[in-house]
């Protein structure tokens, strides 16, 4: 089943924790690339990195809830809150998935 997980920055975060552990989140992804099959910063209207959205393939919200928690971001307090949204794909690469 696939997830849709939207991050929540924390406001008052340092500004320094996304850049200087980028590297082990990246290969945190890397690592569970079977399931996070795409991850990224949101940005603000100025262009500025915030916020994060992942699409993830796992059986349950629990799984996807265990691969939040063991991301280097998360016991940073980068993080504020997260949810976790089941997410029906239907259309992808200028195809439907359905049939009608």
């Amino acid at each position: 089943m696939k997830f849709i997980v939207l991050f929540e920055d924390a406001t008052d975060a340092d500004p320094g924790i996304r850049a200087a552990l980028m590297k082990e989140h990246i290969a945190f992804l890397e690592d569970n690339a079977e399931a996070v099959e795409a991850a990224g910063p949101l940005t603000d209207g100025e262009n500025r990195g915030r916020d994060g959205l992942w699409i993830v393939e796992a059986e349950d919200q629990s799984e996807v809830e265990k691969l939040i928690h063991a991301d280097p971001f998360w016991p940073t307090g980068l993080r504020a809150s997260f949810s976790i949204l089941p997410w029906k794909q239907v259309y992808r690469d200028g195809r439907g998935l359905i049939s009608s």
